[in-house]
């Protein structure tokens, strides 16, 4: 099949046009002069010039791992020198700092006629690599015969050189077929590397025809062309110093060639709102060995993202480390966001190391594997804010000195807090402010009286609100409440309090050693033998009186004591008194033996201490009179004492 050369741009290379040339001599003579320029300025070409290497845009039918190839750009290349005994040296910077070098020498062919040309990709309309797939290669890949016949492309001396830090690891070199192989056409593939797989079938732009090919698994491999649109093969050799490429044109052929290595893509995305609207990230893949910046980026606007590095083949041994810091500009510091990293390698299944939502603004990756293809992600949101305020209902306050103090805890640790001030129903004060959380960590939302307050006088709601959009946190309806924020959360909750009418009653217990065997009176410590006084304290704090002998009270025995039958059990009213009838400890005291202190309270203590005593059971009579202020709470005490057995 007879394909016409595509005109280039490039005074470096010889263009050919078939078919025959109805131009008249002027036009000729300048066409003619123009070649002669051109070979002139091929003797004159350099031996060793520095190109790089690039990535497709466009995956099309490629395979997963499509970006952890890298495309030699063969703009410089120099045919003249190329097909000289000394052939032409080239270098390659490789997008991780290493320099891949070799020797390009082209044999075959006949007079001073051009071997190749070096042309973009796709080569023609026809081709599959650039059509169907690895679409959108930069720079000039493709070696594309200038004319049919047989020629031999040998590149040798195939090295990389790492960049500082890093040592070289094994790669594998890439031999594509760039043109489409028809009948009277083919491709031979030698290598002194690793066998030749089969990386990729390229499917044709049309139909499902491939040429034949044969060797795959060995060091030499062969494409035979066939009649029609057909696709192309793209095989590679691990860590080879040597390739050979014969090409047979019946009209054009071309070939292209690639390294494989790992590559790794770094993207940011942003939960929520930012912080301040100045705040902007970068995110950077360093040398872990000395730090330099290989490839970053820069957030931008108010978006979530995701924003992302462009990928980066890595061609050496090179540990590499991912993080983020705040961008220039910024008002927040990085940690006021909280962070998360996750990779996963998108040509197969992740490796045991990779991070997977790890809370980190840097990690050390280490080496990439030899066909590694990973996306990381860093994952921000401002770490949540939460703002506990306080409230009453136009109720108001039970008592005028009632306060209270609001808290934010993570276990019994609090985090924050706040009291009120005023009077009736206003609150000053009783706010913490927007305090800054860490996303996941459970905290309790809760209350504590202040002043002359009794939270036994009040109901409470507690109500919350999250200005986050999209959040999934479960906020909390009752106090005390509690929340797990999440990254992103901007949380305000409320608890707000309604006074009740009713009678409150606080009871407090202590306890004292009195005496003991050893030290008597004198300092005396809590042993066998020892006498141990237990005071009950009964306090009405609310605004109304008890139910007439509506009050009970059960206390248990604690274990090894045992109770002073000798010893009167005694009521003291406090001040003011309680209101309650006289004590009478013979009608309004009753005892159980009961393991576990339950009843029937039918038991009869006896001897000076008895061990068979497990509870009393306390009764007074009357009504108990209410709470006139917040420091005007009638109460009375109850006292007993016991023996440490």
């Amino acid at each position: 099949m007879s394909r016409s050369q595509p005109a280039r741009a490039n005074p470096a290379f010889t263009i050919i046009a078939y078919g025959r040339d109805m131009a008249p001599p002027a036009q000729k003579f300048r066409r003619l002069l123009a070649i002669v320029m051109m070979m002139v300025g091929l003797m004159w070409a350099t031996g060793a010039q520095a190109q790089n290497c690039g990535q497709a845009t466009g995956q099309g039918t490629a395979p997963a791992s499509w970006q952890t190839y890298c495309w030699l750009n063969l703009t410089n290349y120099n045919d003249a020198s190329a097909r000289t005994a000394a052939g032409q040296n080239l270098s390659f910077a490789l997008p991780d700092g290493s320099t891949l070098s070799l020797n390009a020498r082209v044999t075959g062919g006949s007079g001073t006629a051009a071997a190749y040309n070096a042309v973009t990709s796709p080569s023609w309309t026809g081709a599959a690599i650039g059509n169907t797939a690895f679409v959108g290669i930069p720079g000039r890949p493709v070696l594309y015969t200038a004319s049919a016949g047989t020629r031999t492309i040998t590149l040798s001396g195939i090295t990389i050189i790492p960049p500082v830090g890093a040592s070289a690891s094994v790669f594998s070199f890439i031999v594509a077929d760039a043109e489409s192989s028809n009948q009277s056409e083919a491709l031979r593939m030698n290598t002194n590397g690793g066998v030749w797989q089969l990386l990729d079938s390229v499917p044709p732009i049309s139909g499902s025809t491939f040429p034949a090919i044969s060797g795959v698994g060995s060091n030499s491999v062969g494409i035979t062309g066939v009649a029609g649109t057909v696709g192309g093969y793209i095989i590679g050799s691990n860590s080879p110093t040597s390739v050979t490429v014969e090409t047979v044109a019946g009209g054009l052929q071309g070939v292209m060639f690639a390294v494989r290595f790992a590559s790794i893509k770094l993207q940011k995305a942003i939960s929520g709102a930012r912080i301040s609207a100045a705040d902007q990230f970068q995110y950077q893949i360093v040398s872990s060995a000395t730090g330099a910046v290989v490839t970053s980026g820069t957030t931008t606007g108010g978006g979530g993202g995701p924003f992302s590095t462009p990928v980066l083949v890595m061609a050496a041994g090179l540990p590499v480390t991912l993080r983020e810091v705040m961008a220039p500009g910024s008002t927040s510091t990085l940690s006021q966001y909280g962070a998360r990293l996750t990779c996963v390698n998108t040509a197969g299944p992740t490796r045991a190391a990779l991070p997977n939502n790890v809370a980190s603004t840097s990690f050390n990756l280490g080496q990439l594997e030899f066909g590694e293809s990973l996306l990381c992600t860093f994952t921000n949101g401002a770490q949540p804010r939460l703002t506990l305020r306080k409230a009453l209902t136009s109720s108001g306050r039970r008592f005028t000195g009632d306060q209270f103090t609001v808290r934010i805890r993570a276990g019994e640790t609090v985090i924050a807090s706040s009291t009120t001030t005023g009077t009736g129903s206003a609150v000053t004060g009783g706010n913490t402010g927007a305090v800054q959380l860490v996303a996941g960590q459970p905290y309790t939302l809760d209350e504590i009286a202040a002043g002359t307050a009794s939270l036994g006088n009040y109901s409470a709601t507690l109500a919350c609100t999250n200005a986050a959009s999209g959040t999934t946190t479960s906020l909390p309806t009752a106090a005390p409440g509690n929340i797990s924020p999440q990254l992103g959360d901007i949380i305000t909750c409320t608890i707000t309090n309604n006074r009740l009418s009713t009678a409150v009653l606080e009871i407090e217990k202590s306890s004292m050693v009195i005496s003991d065997p050893v030290n008597g009176t004198s300092n005396p410590k809590a042993i066998p033998g020892a006498i141990v006084d237990y005071a009950i304290t009964i306090r009405n704090v609310g605004r109304r009186s008890v139910d007439s002998s509506s009050i009970v009270i059960i206390d248990d025995m604690p274990p090894n004591m045992a109770f002073a039958t000798g010893s009167p059990i005694t009521f003291t009213n406090g001040s003011p008194g309680s209101g309650l009838n006289p004590f009478n400890a013979a009608t309004m005291v009753q005892f159980s033996s009961a393991a576990g202190g339950g009843g029937p309270f039918t038991y009869a203590p006896s001897g000076a201490f008895d061990a068979n005593v497990r509870a009393i059971r306390i009764a007074p009579t009357g009504t108990m009179a209410r709470a006139s202020s917040g420091t005007s709470q009638p109460s009375f005490t109850i006292r007993f004492r016991a023996q440490v057995q």
